[in-house]
């Protein structure tokens, strides 16, 4: 689980700090960094994938000349604030823990700098990299100035020191790795690497490669599926697959249709998954108690979305975390309470993390109070060259006017932008 997300000169913003819990909500107005952030969590999948930055940041293609990734949005350059030469990342997140002992699990901490080059592919390498689990320094690209470590004056590679293990007397194993790669994913490869650090490399690695991107289509959620495509597509794709694996399980299959009942005016009792005689395809149809199907195409768009969504949360191998962009879209405003209560019940109980942005004053005066406590506001001061990421509980007197106002309320009339712009010297929030 991602528990912070701290960025140093990325893109718009200067030092800006993201605090995470199972369901984070980020506002703001149009152009102040909200799509920014969801870049940010798209390099850190990037990372996960095992890709180099010139594949994170330029996208990625397959042998067959087929996309793997695309790119980032923007020139290349933009990924770096104006003006400066690199970029940071500091990424708190919960691990599992490192003694049984522990009634808590472990907290690690990855840290990536990337930095323009003349030299390697794709014009930025990685110049500092570190990796801390509790007390111990997994390892790390600059351990001080008594190791006899060379400087980091090699463009192409990165030297990495280790922690040490019991038969070390004074320093770790030092490895040499690819500067245009993220040594988090090439510690794997290293035989001289002992078990226990790869396999902390590893957890971070897989939580990176679990966040998935959800940009919801109502006509591609609509079209038959191959059978047996069990993945759910970014865009929705495989819904009726999805939905059929789903439906297979009685226990999850009860759960699916009470949402869709309480979210849907028609009655529905089951679901029919019918195959094109022509092509195979798998269909969806939604049986109504008089045994009439209402099919995908038939369906509103919200009611899709809100199908979809049910899918990715309880679908096999769910990821873990989810991040949407105005996750209310399509949702009609007396839904939202139905929405919301979903997504706050499945991450408090299933340990999927979901991140949505959204300009919803409904949205924002229906949230629950765990999720007000990890609800953000993204904001440009005027005539600043950056942005600021603030938690909403940091505003002065902002639970006591969302008690006496809603949030929604205070968000609809501006209250937020501006409560930060009069405070707009005020020195960035840090968890330190």
């Amino acid at each position: 689980m991602i528990t912070e997300l701290r960025l140093f000169d990325f893109k718009n913003f200067q030092d800006a700090t993201l605090r995470l819990g199972p369901f984070t909500v980020v506002v703001g107005t149009n152009a102040s960094g909200k799509s920014n952030i969801r870049d940010a969590f798209r390099f850190l999948h990037g990372i996960g994938r095992g890709y180099t930055l010139a594949d994170i940041i330029g996208g990625r293609y397959g042998a067959g000349g087929q996309s793997e990734w695309a790119q980032m949005r923007g020139a290349a350059s933009e990924i770096i604030r104006f003006g400066e030469t690199s970029f940071e990342m500091r990424v708190k997140l919960l691990v599992a823990k490192e003694f049984p002992e522990q009634t808590l699990p472990s907290t690690a901490e990855y840290s990536i700098q990337v930095e323009k080059t003349d030299h390697g592919r794709g014009g930025f390498r990685v110049y500092f990299e570190q990796l801390k689990v509790d007390w111990e320094t997994i390892y790390t690209s600059h351990p001080g100035a008594d190791d006899p470590m060379e400087a980091q004056d090699d463009e192409a590679h990165l030297q990495i020191r280790m922690a040490k293990t019991g038969s070390q007397k004074k320093f770790g194993t030092k490895v040499t790795a690819l500067a245009d790669q993220p040594a988090l994913s090439q510690i794997g490869e290293f035989r001289t690497i002992v078990r226990h650090h790869k396999g902390r490399a590893q957890e971070v690695i897989d939580i990176f490669a679990g966040i998935r991107f959800l940009d919801l289509v109502p006509e591609l959620m609509r079209k038959p599926a191959f059978p047996g495509q069990l993945v759910l597509g970014d865009s929705g794709e495989n819904l009726p697959t999805v939905l059929q694996e789903i439906c297979q399980d009685d226990g999850r299959k009860d759960v699916l249709l009470q949402w869709i009942k309480e979210l849907t005016p028609i009655d529905v009792v089951d679901f029919e998954f019918p195959r094109d005689p022509v092509t195979g395809l798998v269909q969806l149809a939604l049986k109504q108690r008089d045994g009439h199907p209402v099919s995908a195409y038939s369906a509103s768009d919200g009611t899709l979305r809100f199908l979809a969504m049910l899918a990715a949360l309880l679908g096999k191998n769910p990821a873990k975390l989810y991040f949407f962009e105005e996750i209310d879209n399509g949702i009609h405003p007396s839904r939202l309470k139905l929405l919301l209560d979903l997504i706050e019940g499945q991450t408090a109980k299933s340990g999927v993390q979901v991140i949505t942005t959204t300009h919803s004053p409904d949205l924002l005066s229906m949230i629950g109070d765990s999720t007000f406590q990890n609800t953000s506001v993204v904001f440009r001061p005027e005539k600043a060259d950056h942005s600021v990421i603030r938690p909403v509980t940091n505003l002065p007197s902002a639970s006591r006017l969302r008690e006496e106002q809603g949030l929604g309320r205070l968000h609809a009339s501006g209250w937020l932008e501006d409560v930060l712009a009069f405070n707009a010297d005020a020195e960035p929030a840090t968890t330190e």
